[in-house]
């Protein structure tokens, strides 16, 4: 059973999580953030990855808080559902075309977090988030998740289609990564022997 949950909780934020890898992409956000939740529909819809978020955080301060912490508890989720990566793909990269804006993801399942992001807004919000969250989020994602992560937007027409290709891209190449390949299930994916 791939599945796992996550509880976070401090003095900003207070996060359960719980995603299950061989879903169908069932998925209940309540975040806070309208748009973080529209994203999140988004990775679970394209993952087929089932999440569940729930989020109370201090956006009387700002939404930065409960945008990293989600994607701290979604990243340590993944991690837990993943177990010791026995039979997993490991690689995947998908380019996705969202009308006007290009973006490509490309990620190793690997143990070593790392997140390259090559992606600009032009302007400072989509929606009420901000849009420099979007890499926090997804910095927060990779660290916990252990996965290294490349981001990158070649061209665009406008800041919502940005960050949706972004997680749309990530929902793709993570759905190829976590799956477990036939010819390999008994088998870590590394010389090493462990993940």
């Amino acid at each position: 059973m791939r599945q796992a949950e996550i509880s976070r909780k401090t003095n900003e934020t207070d996060i359960f999580v719980s995603v299950n890898l061989d879903g169908t992409g069932r998925h209940a956000m309540n975040t806070g953030i309208g748009f973080l939740d529209h994203m999140l529909d988004q990775l679970s819809r394209h993952s087929l990855i089932d999440i569940d978020v729930t989020a109370k955080g201090d956006l009387h301060i700002d939404m930065h808080h409960t945008a990293e912490d989600v994607g701290i508890a979604l990243g340590q989720a993944i991690a837990k559902a993943l177990g010791d990566k026995k039979g997993i793909r490991r690689y995947a990269s998908c380019d996705l075309a969202m009308d006007g804006t290009l973006t490509r993801v490309a990620l190793d399942v690997s143990g070593r977090p790392f997140l390259v992001w090559k992606v600009d807004f032009t302007r400072d919000k989509v929606g009420d988030m901000d849009t420099e969250l979007f890499r926090e989020w997804f910095q927060a994602f990779a660290m916990n998740a252990g996965i290294t992560l490349h981001v990158e937007t070649f061209y665009a027409d406008n800041n919502h289609h940005i960050a949706e290709s972004a997680y749309k891209a990530l929902a793709r190449a993570l759905r190829d990564a976590v799956e477990i390949d036939p010819r390999a299930a008994d088998r870590i994916p590394s010389t090493k022997g462990t993940l």
